[in-house]
């Protein structure tokens, strides 16, 4: 058997999480249930269980890397009896022989890597018994074994597809394209499952393809929830006189009543001009900013001195 590194691909500095991260990979892709057209892929799964079994068990490791086993768990020749060396049974020839178990329910590792199994493949080992040599060998359930069909991707849609719904063409890794509906109110990270219609595999049942939705920052509202914010650009004079003034929103535009004397901050709500919620519909928040003209305005200066003149205030006097 190979350097059991070398058959997870790890190198001999890997912690155990890295080690057991290999091993769920390696395991899932070439477990023979996924490969029913490959005869090699039984061999090659028996040789990883083999690596994962000095690896994934810590004291084992240790002895592989001190050289006390070899890659098939067995200890290397230590001298002859008496020499205090690992002991064994005697064998032909007056040598000591050396049967390793893969390990049980009650052996080392043997309930760590039963879990692992367990959790890879949904349940569906159903134990092990003595194999050829005093190993083991492992039977699976095939009608129980969890392989992840699902395929996930992402899709990005604007603000208004977001809010009012509609259908978008999606083109999946494979290459196929489909029409996706996209439900009035979905939100950012939520996802769309569309059930069959990620990747299949003989005696499975075919996998979900989920969408997660990703929404385009929009280039003037902001969301909080399932309220919209902007922040809506007026004229000095339109601040002091007061007015109407458009303003938009994910629909048609409307016209806001700006009161005389309106300081730039002040903010507005707009009831029901949001993102749709459960049980309604959320609102559009206005906040006014006082926008002065481009360039230099020498009678609007002077306006302003005579002004400050006439009629001195401090705003800022509540900072102290």
């Amino acid at each position: 058997m190979r350097d059991p590194y070398e058959v997870l691909g790890v190198p001999r500095s890997a912690n155990a999480a890295a080690i057991k991260s290999a091993y769920r990979k390696l395991a899932k892709k070439h477990h023979p249930d996924s490969n029913k057209g490959d005869p090699k892929a039984a061999e090659r799964f028996a040789e990883i269980n083999s690596a994962n079994e000095i690896l994934g068990d810590e004291d084992k490791r240790k002895q592989f890397d001190r050289g006390e086993i070899d890659a098939e768990g067995k200890p290397r020749f230590q001298g002859f009896p008496g020499g205090g060396g690992p002991r064994g049974r005697a064998g032909p020839g007056g040598f000591e022989s050396y049967t390793f178990r893969s390990g049980g329910a009650g052996g080392p590792g043997g309930g760590a890597f039963e879990d692992i199994l367990n959790s890879m493949f949904g349940g569906g080992m159903r134990g092990a018994r003595p194999g050829a040599g005093g190993g083991a060998q492992f039977e699976f359930d095939t009608g129980g074994i969890g392989l992840d069909l699902d395929v996930n991707v992402a899709m990005s849609v604007s603000l208004e597809e977001s809010a009012k719904g509609g259908e978008k063409r999606i083109r999946l890794p494979t290459g196929k394209e489909l029409n996706v509906k996209i439900p009035a109110g979905v939100a950012e990270g939520q996802q769309i499952r569309l059930r069959g219609q990620g990747e299949s595999a003989p005696g499975h049942t075919p996998g979900d393809l989920l969408i997660t939705i990703n929404i385009v920052p929009h280039p003037f509202f902001k969301v909080e929830g399932a309220d919209l914010k902007i922040d809506l650009p007026v004229t000095l004079y339109e601040a002091v006189l007061g007015g109407k003034v458009r303003v938009p929103t994910l629909g048609n535009a409307v016209e806001l009543s700006v009161p005389k004397n309106t300081s730039s901050g002040r903010t507005f709500r707009l009831k029901g001009k949001g993102l749709p919620k459960a049980g309604g519909t959320g609102d559009l928040l206005v906040t006014i900013r006082i926008m002065l003209p481009d360039g230099n305005d020498a009678e609007l200066e002077a306006l302003m001195e005579r002004w400050r003149d006439q009629h001195p205030y401090n705003p800022r006097s509540g900072l102290g």
